[in-house]
């Protein structure tokens, strides 16, 4: 409206504007502005100062703008513009790419056609595609990028279905948080005569009989974190056959998942001479105390057995610890049967003391046997509790009963004192043979059980004529 209050367009009709500031207009409003005339001569080139990269078009003012279009691209404004100038009004946009000759970018130009003067100049006006090619190219990108991802996911869920099925061992997947079935193998719906899709989102306490079912997660949890070689044993539902149930916990997306392995329980589906099984009863149910411990002495694991000797509740407060700890003689006697196991591969009936942290010490009698683990070696530990252990060191020492008798007839033949000086050299003696053979002849650990010097140790044997009987022995 004018301050007159009539209107500043009649009809609709847009007034005269001057060419400066129409250019300026039309170079805001579009990315590329071009002149052509009825002949498709390039009359005029505005360019938005946005976007300088289109400035090369002014150099083609005067040129057929055929010329400037890539190959593919004249076709398509030969027949637009055709279609625009016969009076077609509903004539598109066309998106036409520009030769290399004479751009410098890649992406098309959205160009629409206006008429601007009776004598046949039109009026191109072109939007940069650019922005929008980019961002396709962006969701070309991710579009493809999913689809190799789902591609790797189906891959890893083939070789997934594949490798289940074909388990000859039933096989559950288990939610530790609810106890319902997720996933089960072919071998899992036979032995519970139930479809997959039957088991799939039931409760695993339905396939079995007799526990809660907080009671069975909670026991396969348990055992799952503690990687007890055992399993939990229960029977079928319906069935009378008794099996064992193998979990693993793992989390995935967020979840724990109990992988559930079923196999037969040993009276039920195992052979008696299966030797792997009955070794495992063995330690797990022998009346000797067994340690597995690494090179270093450090405890693997141990049985039951050796808990009750040393007053640990649980394997996992020794699991870790070395067994040097638990020997009355500590270090010395862990070196003493390592090095002996080491050099022969086993060593029999060695006789000390051992202790927990509460008990008192008991004499016990130790095997040690060494084995190969891979590129690792491990020590066997087996030890039997006994009250013998004086007997057997004087088992370990022949000499000891003629020494004893030598002393025996002084009775009455000399003084208290020398009976006890001569007593005290029999004792010595016997402690030091005793030492040097259950070391295998080591001076060095024979000292240390003794708790001598290795020079002081020299000193004894050669005062008791021990010396080059041990080496001559050797």
């Amino acid at each position: 409206m004018t301050s007159r209050g009539a209107k500043f367009w009649d009809s609709g009709a847009i007034p005269l504007i001057a060419p400066e500031i129409l250019g300026d207009i039309i170079g805001d409003v579009a990315d590329l502005a071009i002149v052509i005339s009825d002949n498709c001569e390039i009359l005029s080139v505005i360019v938005n100062p946005a976007n300088p990269s289109f400035l090369v078009m002014e150099h083609w003012e005067g040129k057929d703008i055929r010329d400037s279009l890539a190959v593919e691209s004249r076709p398509k404004f030969e027949s637009r513009l055709a279609a625009f100038m016969a009076g077609d009004k509903d004539v598109k946009p066309v998106e036409l790419n520009h030769s290399r000759d004479v751009s410098d970018w890649d992406s098309p130009v959205r160009y629409s056609f206006h008429r601007i003067a009776p004598d046949g100049a039109i009026l191109m006006l072109g939007r940069d595609l650019r922005a929008i090619a980019e961002m396709q190219q962006q969701l070309i990108r991710a579009q493809l990028a999913l689809e190799r991802d789902y591609e790797v996911q189906r891959e890893y869920d083939t070789r997934f279905r594949v490798l289940l099925n074909n388990m000859s061992e039933p096989v559950l997947f288990v939610g530790a948080q609810n106890g319902d079935i997720t996933e089960a193998n072919a071998a899992a719906t036979t032995l519970f005569d139930r479809s997959r899709d039957d088991l799939i989102g039931s409760p695993l306490l339905s396939c079995f009989e007799a526990r809660k079912r907080g009671d069975l997660i909670e026991a396969l949890t348990t055992l799952a974190i503690s990687e007890c070689g055992d399993g939990v044993k229960i029977e079928l539902r319906g069935k009378s056959n008794v099996v064992q149930i193998m979990p693993t916990l793992f989390r995935a997306a967020g979840e724990r998942v109990l992988l559930c392995r079923i196999i037969p329980d040993v009276e039920d589906g195992l052979k008696a001479d299966n030797l792997a099984r009955n070794m495992q009863d063995l330690y797990l149910s022998g009346p000797e105390a067994i340690v597995f411990a690494s090179e270093n002495g450090d405890v693997l694991s141990a049985n039951d057995a050796f808990l009750d000797l040393i007053d640990v509740a649980h394997d996992i407060n020794v699991r870790g610890r070395s067994i040097a700890d638990y020997l009355q003689r500590g270090s010395v006697d862990l070196k003493v049967m390592t090095e002996n196991a080491t050099r022969s591969g086993r060593m029999r009936m060695y006789a000390t003391k051992i202790a927990g942290q509460y008990g008192s010490p008991r004499a016990v009698e130790i095997s040690v046997t060494k084995l190969h683990a891979g590129t690792h070696s491990v020590f066997a530990f087996v030890m039997r509790d006994t009250n013998h252990a004086d007997t057997t060191r004087g088992a370990l020492s022949p000499t000891s009963d003629e020494s004893m008798k030598s002393v025996v007839e002084l009775v009455g033949s000399a003084t208290l004192r020398d009976i006890v000086a001569e007593t005290t050299n029999v004792v010595e003696k016997m402690c030091i043979e005793t030492a040097v053979s259950l070391t295998m002849n080591n001076r060095v650990a024979a000292a240390e059980m003794l708790g001598l010097s290795r020079q002081s140790l020299y000193v004894k044997l050669r005062k008791f004529d021990l010396l080059s009987r041990d080496t001559d022995d050797r």
